[in-house]
């Protein structure tokens, strides 16, 4: 495996990208891996890397950059601690149009690179970015085929840009994996947004016995079986929709 860390030129600046891919036999699909609040740290390094030895680019950039940071470090759990509130600061500083901007320019930069075919490319986003990575396939459908939202946030919304209402707008297929007790994405709310996604290919999955968070191995919420299966699903989807 090939891992590099670049800043990659936006359109406010430049955006630290964590890159992973294999060795030998490229060019390899592109991932756009778009974090989640707590921000870039090495579980997040980890996942892509493991992504990437299915055969893909991966591409994990830093959303924070237009404040200037990317490691919070460790978050309490207490709502109360000023971390947390630092990191919803953060958090609410971006939006869909400053992330699909710099996901036109990882494209760009992707572009560039022997080891990466753009004309094939595929989204996740885990929490706050799982509407980014769906907004990815509506702003980009001639180049992503396929997009996943893990344990999403702002799923269903007024907005134009609502991840319950792009069905209509891409042609890559759609798959939403939702925790079983989310506030951030409550029954009401998953329930919208399985009928936004009625008529299409696309899926909307609850995961019975997990709380926001159950893919990531460091929270004490991980779900260990829950987790491997959104591998599973994960890397499924990709293959259906990703084939070179």
């Amino acid at each position: 495996m090939i891992d590099q860390q670049i800043d990659i030129q936006s359109k406010d600046g430049k955006t630290t990208t964590f890159i992973t891919h294999p060795e030998r036999g490229g060019p390899f699909p592109v991932i756009l891996f778009y974090m989640d609040a707590p921000a870039i740290r090495e579980e997040l390094r980890d996942m892509a890397r493991r992504l990437a030895t299915s055969g893909y680019y991966v591409m994990l950039p830093n959303m924070y950059y237009r404040s200037g940071v990317m490691e919070l470090g460790p978050i309490p759990p207490d709502p109360d601690a000023p971390e947390r509130k630092r990191m919803f600061e953060f958090m609410n500083s971006i939006n869909i149009p400053m992330v699909m901007e710099d996901t036109k320019a990882l494209l760009a930069y992707a572009a560039t690179q022997k080891a990466a075919n753009t004309a094939i490319v595929g989204t996740v986003g885990y929490c706050m970015s799982g509407r980014y990575a769906i907004n990815a396939a509506t702003h980009f459908p001639n180049q992503v085929k396929a997009a996943a939202s893990v344990y999403g946030t702002h799923l269903a919304t007024d907005q134009p840009d609502s991840p319950h209402i792009a069905a209509g707008k891409t042609k890559a297929e759609l798959y939403f994996a939702c925790a079983e007790t989310d506030i951030y994405a409550p029954a009401e709310i998953i329930e919208q947004l399985k009928q936004g996604m009625k008529g299409s290919n696309n899926e909307v999955e609850i995961y019975p016995g997990t709380h926001h968070g159950f893919a990531f191995p460091k929270r004490p919420v991980y779900h260990r079986d829950a987790a491997e299966r959104h591998w599973e699903r994960l890397l499924a989807l990709y293959r259906r929709n990703l084939a070179s």
